[in-house]
């Protein structure tokens, strides 16, 4: 019993091993900062050393996760986290889906409301039911960065009209997948479409590298 107990719990050293090889940016200063914040709470040995369960090393998992795919940051990360807590013990190794207010897009992507709104204007993001998602985060992100160059919103408007065109050409080719009543059937368009998406950004890739060649002279 007294063995078990002891493996029940974990240094915070045996928990930067289990993690680094799936976050090799890890660090133990990471941890403690992630507890600083009051996103996990492990337990403390008499000594005052940390204990984390297998549950703490979930959350944690959970946590830089969202971080590193989703770019969250860490006051939405506990606000999901706390939206969990009336759900099973366990925490999900799922993400649930971004649903970002308007403040949080603009914490997360570094912008400004003026930013946004002449984003908005052009179509380059969008909310539904006043919430962005993921994919409307990454668009802030990227459109932020290129203004560094001087591209801003209205420059990018041909970019959207261009991906509208290809979306229409993903939707072509999956029509007759969504006609068909057969099971499986939806599921069957949506990979299509999701496999044709990703070769339309790549023949997107290698023509724009292409042209700028032309346009650099090599």
């Amino acid at each position: 019993m007294g063995a078990q107990a002891v493996r029940a719990f974990m240094s915070i050293g045996e928990v930067l091993a289990l993690l680094q090889g799936e976050f090799p940016d890890v660090t133990i200063s990471k941890i403690r900062f992630l507890e600083g914040e009051g996103l996990i709470e492990p337990q403390r040995s008499p000594s005052g050393y940390r204990k984390f369960t297998h549950n703490d090393v979930e959350r944690l998992r959970y946590i830089l996760t969202a971080q590193r795919d989703h770019y969250l940051p860490l006051r939405v990360i506990k606000d999901h986290l706390e939206e969990q807590a009336t759900r099973p013990r366990d925490v999900s190794s799922e993400i649930p889906a971004v649903r970002l207010s308007r403040e949080e897009l603009l914490e997360a992507a570094g912008i400004d409301d003026e930013t946004l709104a002449e984003m908005e204007s052009f179509g380059l993001v969008v909310a539904v039911a006043r919430r962005y998602d993921a994919d409307a985060l990454d668009v802030a992100r990227n459109v932020a960065e290129l203004a560094r160059f001087g591209l801003h919103p209205r420059h990018l408007r041909a970019v959207k009209a261009v991906v509208e065109r290809e979306a229409g050409l993903v939707e072509q080719a999956v029509a007759p997948l969504l006609r068909r009543r057969a099971p499986g059937a939806i599921d069957q368009a949506g990979e299509t479409g999701r496999e044709i998406s990703g070769l339309l950004q790549k023949l997107h890739s290698a023509l724009l590298r292409g042209s700028v060649r032309g346009v650099l002279g090599r």
